[in-house]
């Protein structure tokens, strides 16, 4: 994992992100959220849709595709809360749920359009001092909204989810050298962009 600080401060921020929910979801709430009860629907929308839309956030390429995938997400969080067994935090699954509905959007995607080959990348001289150690939380995530599909998909689950390539290779139906190989491209790709940024300022 880069140890940059533009990468430490995204993890950093989903950490505090984490701490934020003060609420006790007790059996009973679940209950009444499986009863269809709006009220404490809502609340349990309010309480976690925009930390959920910084998620989603990460892996489209816009805004648009992210509401997209956070309505999805929590169309599924209802349906399936019947399924959750109070074994971790209620915001743990919910993430599961959003990050797994982000990766079927992508393979959505992926059967109309192909991503970026592999063998159509420059490889990246490793080193090079990382000009990723520059960016802000908010430049890294508008220059991860950039990424090619696959590239952003493999460094979210890898980077900020903590996936092994073995388990993205799974849940992406590719090979556990592809993750790899994606992840380090990914990294190259930002650094480009970055550099190219700072030249254009």
């Amino acid at each position: 994992m880069c140890q940059g600080q533009g990468f430490n401060i995204i993890l950093a921020n989903t950490k505090v992100l984490c701490l934020l929910c003060c609420m006790h979801f007790d059996e009973d709430f679940i209950e009444r959220c499986l009863n269809n009860d709006s009220k404490t629907q809502g609340e349990l929308y309010r309480q976690f849709a925009p930390k959920m839309f910084g998620i989603c956030l990460r892996y489209t390429k816009n805004k648009m595709e992210a509401e997209d995938v956070l309505q999805e997400g929590f169309i599924k969080v209802f349906r399936y809360l019947k399924d959750y067994r109070n074994e971790g935090s209620l915001e743990g699954w919910i993430r599961k749920t959003v990050v797994n509905t982000a990766i079927n959007f992508y393979k959505k995607k992926v059967k109309y359009q192909k991503d970026v080959s592999l063998d159509q990348t420059e490889p990246i001289n490793n080193e090079e001092e990382s000009a990723i150690d520059k960016l802000s939380a908010k430049e890294l995530l508008e220059l991860i909204q950039e990424l090619p599909d696959g590239y952003r998909m493999v460094f979210n689950l890898n980077v900020i989810e903590g996936y092994t390539h073995k388990e993205i290779g799974d849940m992406l139906n590719i090979s556990e050298n592809t993750s790899k190989s994606q992840l380090s491209r990914a990294r190259g790709v930002l650094q480009e962009k970055l550099k190219r940024k700072v030249k254009g300022d």
